[in-house]
């Protein structure tokens, strides 16, 4: 892998052309809107049939709509899916039928105001991480039937602000923090391949994670003006100085599309990719640039998944007395 076939202004239309997807079937979690829709957008191109679990089924639909002008084909399906809440992840799980071949975890929220989803847990982590957990493994079934599954998990250089804190997972005990809360949970979302990886590799299932890049979409909607117009100012600044380029999100879907499609990937695994190849391991980030030892650790990885399956058991046990 190491020839870059493409690079960080390659778009996920780009990424896919050539590839035939027909008879593979993808689900896209948070589909309707910014990467998610442009990744979705790619593989229905491509011939997939694609499923956009989305919180809001209105959304999803206009999306579905806009897909299938655009590429010509009706195959894009709308299914609701709230990763903040357990009921609704086991809901899509139930509703599920046959096999699995690329399972897309792109939905999330970032800084989000301190809050809780319907399990209890503190909201970035439950949603961008255990949700997905939820899903993934519930799924596992479909994903096995497939043969040769692949899961996307997207991650962030948001990472490097927090490893794991297994003693506070939900800042029960520390002042919240936003920012470190959508750190750990993106650095979750690259444990999770990890782990992912290694105990589902036996299956035919792989999965890995990746950095998107910089890119304007609704994930910023928890940011003041203030915030926002900073960030943009900073932006412009790193791009000034040759440091990164912001991407549009035809540009910020085109690695997810990279990891679900390019076939020198087939059989690869729990690994972390940036701007269409693998990222180089850094003991401390070059801008937004390279990955953190403590989103690839193998036992942080396992210890992670550890825990997820008894908060997901004990979050399950409520429902069910509920």
């Amino acid at each position: 892998m190491s020839e870059h076939r493409f690079s960080a202004t390659s778009t996920a239309a780009e990424v896919v052309q050539g590839v035939d997807l027909s008879g593979r079937r993808a689900v896209v979690t948070g589909g309707a809107s910014g990467i998610g829709l442009e990744t979705a957008r790619a593989l229905a191109g491509a011939g997939a049939e694609v499923t956009l679990a989305v919180r809001n089924v209105a959304a999803g639909e206009e999306a579905a709509r806009d897909i299938a002008s655009s590429v010509g084909a009706d195959r894009v399906r709308v299914a609701p899916l709230d990763l903040a809440d357990l009921a609704s992840v086991d809901a899509f799980v139930a509703a599920w039928d046959g096999p699995l071949h690329l399972l897309v975890n792109n939905a999330g929220v970032m800084d989000a105001p301190h809050g809780t989803t319907a399990q209890g847990w503190e909201t970035q982590l439950g949603t961008n991480h255990l949700g997905h957990f939820a899903l993934a493994v519930g799924l596992h079934p479909a994903l096995v039937a497939a043969g040769d599954a692949r899961i996307v998990s997207v991650s962030s250089s948001g990472h490097a602000a927090s490893p794991i804190v297994f003693d506070d997972l939900h800042f029960e005990r520390r002042p919240y923090d936003p920012g470190l809360a959508y750190g750990q949970s993106k650095t979750a979302n690259s444990l999770f391949a990890v782990e992912a990886t290694r105990r589902w590799a036996a299956d035919g299932i792989a999965a890995n994670a990746l950095m998107p890049g910089g890119i304007w979409t609704p994930l910023q909607r928890h940011w003041s003006p203030e915030k926002r117009r900073a960030a943009e100012e900073q932006a412009r600044a790193a791009e000034a100085g040759g440091l990164f380029a912001m991407k549009t999100p035809e540009q910020g879907a085109a690695t997810s599309v990279y990891l679900a499609t390019a076939p020198e990937l087939a059989g690869v695994g729990g690994r972390y990719f940036e701007d269409c190849h693998e990222a180089e391991v850094v003991e401390a980030m070059q801008g937004i640039h390279g990955v953190l030892p403590h989103a690839l650790d193998p036992d942080d990885a396992r210890r992670l998944w550890d825990v997820s399956e008894e908060l997901v058991a004990q979050g399950r046990a409520g429902l069910d007395a509920g």
